[in-house]
C-alpha cells in the first residue's frame, strides 16, 4: 500500500525536528524557527540514537542536524536516514561548527541537502528553511500527481 506525500493543503503542517546535544543551541533555533510565521510542528533530540527514534516517532519533514552529538554523530544520522526508502526524502540541513572543507564533503557524502555554520544566522536560517519547506511541497506535489497519472493509465487498461 502506497502513502501519499503529506502537503499543506492536507491540513497537516511542517514537523521539522531539532537535533542538537546543546540545549541553548536547540532553544535557539526554535526560538528562530517560531519567527517563520508559519504553523510548524517542532521536536527536539538530544543525541543521535534520540535523533533516530524521533525520526520513527514523530515522521519529520526537515531535520535540522547538529553534526558533533553522543552516541552518534550527525553524519552516521544523517547516512541512515538517507539509506532508508521511508525516511530518503527527509530533508537534512546540518548544523555545525566544523567549516573545514573535509567536514562539508563528508556531510554532503552522509547524503545532507544542506549545511550551516555555526554561530548560525538567523536570516539565512530562516530563508533556507522556509525554501526547503517550498521545494519538500513541490516535491510531494508531484508524486501525488505522478500517482494519479498511474492509476488513471491502471484504469484505462490496455488499449
Amino acid at each position: 500500500m502506497t502513502t501519499l506525500p503529506r502537503s499543506d493543503t492536507d491540513g497537516e503542517r511542517p514537523r521539522i525536528l531539532i537535533a542538537d546535544d546543546n540545549q541553548a543551541n536547540s532553544e535557539l533555533l526554535e526560538a528562530y524557527l517560531l519567527e517563520l510565521n508559519l504553523p510548524i510542528d517542532l521536536e527536539m533530540a538530544v543525541d543521535g540514537q534520540d535523533t533516530l527514534d524521533k525520526v520513527a516517532a514523530f515522521r519529520p519533514d526537515l531535520i535540522l542536524l547538529d553534526v558533533m552529538m553522543p552516541k552518534l554523530s550527525g553524519f552516521e544520522v544523517c547516512q541512515r536516514i538517507k539509506r532508508q526508502p521511508e525516511t530518503q526524502n527527509i530533508i537534512v540541513l546540518m548544523v555545525t561548527a566544523l567549516n573545514e572543507l573535509g567536514d562539508i564533503e563528508r556531510a554532503v557524502n552522509a547524503g545532507t541537502d544542506d549545511f550551516l555554520s555555526k554561530p548560525v544566522n538567523k536570516v539565512e536560517l530562516l530563508k533556507r528553511v522556509e525554501n526547503m519547506l517550498r521545494f519538500k511541497n513541490v516535491r510531494d506535489e508531484l508524486e501525488r500527481l505522478r500517482c494519479y497519472i498511474q492509476r488513471m493509465e491502471d484504469d484505462a487498461g490496455p488499449k
